[in-house]
Formats: C-alpha cells, sequence, structure tokens
C-alpha cells in the first residue's frame, strides 16, 4: 500500500507568520524582563516580542534612535507594530513631544508613556496606586509586594490575572483617554499590552 500523500495546505484562517512587536525601552533591565514575562504568559506561537533596551543613562531621543536604526535594517509588516516605552521622569513635554510625532508617523507605530515610571504600571498589577506623585513613592509601594526588587522583575510572580487588573486600572486612571502622554501620575503602557495580548 502506497504511502498517504500528505496535505500541505494551511488551514483557513491561520496566521502565516508571528506578529511581531518591536519595543525600543527606555530602561536596560525592569521593561525588558516585564516584556520577556508576558512573552511567556502570551506564548510565542503568534506574537514575537523584540525589545530593544536602553542604557542607564537613555533619554528619549536615544530611545527613538535606537528604534529608528533598527528599522533601517529590518522592514516591518504592515501587521507589525514598533513602539517605545518611556518614562515621564524630569523629561520635558519637548523632548517626549519628538516622540509621539514619530508615533503618529504610521498606524502601527505607537508610544507608550508612565508617569513618573515603569514601575507605577508594575504597581497597578496590585492595586491603584492612589497618592503616588514621584519616583521614589512608586518603588517603595511596589516594595510591598515584591520587598527584594531592585529593578529586577525576572524572578517575581506575574499573572495573567494581575496583567488583566493592570490593564483595567491604568484605564480607569486614564479617563479621559490622553491624547499623547499622561500629564499626572498614570501609565499608557495598557494600551502595548492589550496590542500584545489581543493581537
Amino acid at each position: 500500500m502506497p504511502p498517504r500523500r500528505r496535505n500541505f495546505r494551511r488551514p483557513l484562517g491561520e496566521r502565516r507568520y508571528r506578529k511581531m512587536f518591536v519595543i525600543a525601552t527606555e530602561g536596560a533591565k525592569t521593561e525588558p524582563e516585564y516584556f520577556e514575562i508576558l512573552k511567556q504568559i502570551v506564548g510565542d506561537v503568534i506574537v514575537n516580542i523584540r525589545c530593544l533596551p536602553g542604557d542607564t543613562k537613555s533619554a528619549p531621543i536615544k530611545v527613538l534612535n535606537r528604534m529608528k536604526k533598527f528599522l533601517l535594517d529590518t522592514a516591518l509588516r504592515d501587521e507589525d507594530e514598533a513602539w517605545l516605552v518611556v518614562d515621564k521622569d524630569n523629561w520635558t513635554d519637548k523632548q517626549l513631544a519628538e516622540l509621539y510625532d514619530w508615533s503618529q508617523g504610521r498606524n502601527n507605530y505607537g508610544l507608550a508613556v508612565s508617569n513618573p515610571r515603569f514601575e507605577l504600571w508594575l504597581l497597578f498589577h496590585f492595586e491603584e496606586a492612589k497618592g503616588i506623585s514621584s519616583a521614589m513613592k512608586c518603588s517603595e509601594r511596589l516594595k510591598r509586594y515584591w520587598p527584594k526588587y531592585t529593578k529586577s522583575i525576572i524572578k517575581q510572580t506575574i499573572t495573567r490575572e494581575m496583567i488583566d487588573q493592570a490593564i483595567t486600572r491604568a484605564k480607569q486612571r486614564d479617563n479621559p483617554p490622553c491624547r499623547d502622554w499622561p500629564r499626572t501620575a498614570g501609565t499608557t503602557v495598557y494600551r502595548l499590552v492589550e496590542r500584545i495580548l489581543y493581537s
């Protein structure tokens, strides 16, 4: 009996490739580790997350330049997305406006800003983060949940349920939704995370 021929036709509706998210981050440790954890939670079947981490003195323009350099060497498909992830910290509106203007250049570009810093997004995984007005308060409050937190989160516990709660809390804070970045304590990282989770 001859061997059966294999059917190599792809079922209708199946993705032909993994959607890629290229994320240029200001931080060199916390943000890349977070998106690595998110990648594991989502699974690497449909989404491919590539982080372009910064250094300890990374200004917004450096984050943008790293992204531009990457995009010169790697063409994005229309379905892929490129995001800049930065903190408000002490950066001026003029510095952030340059990143925002870049993010408006194409439909698959985005900007996620945390005010005062990325740790506020992490804190939303646990609570509503009321009364947070400075980067120091943000880190101190986060240590209630992760006592040994020192910019590294790779050994910390983050679940899908916690991420969903963080999205809800961040959305509640971002009401009405800001057009560019939060002027008071808040974060738009939830917009990127939703894109990754529901692609």
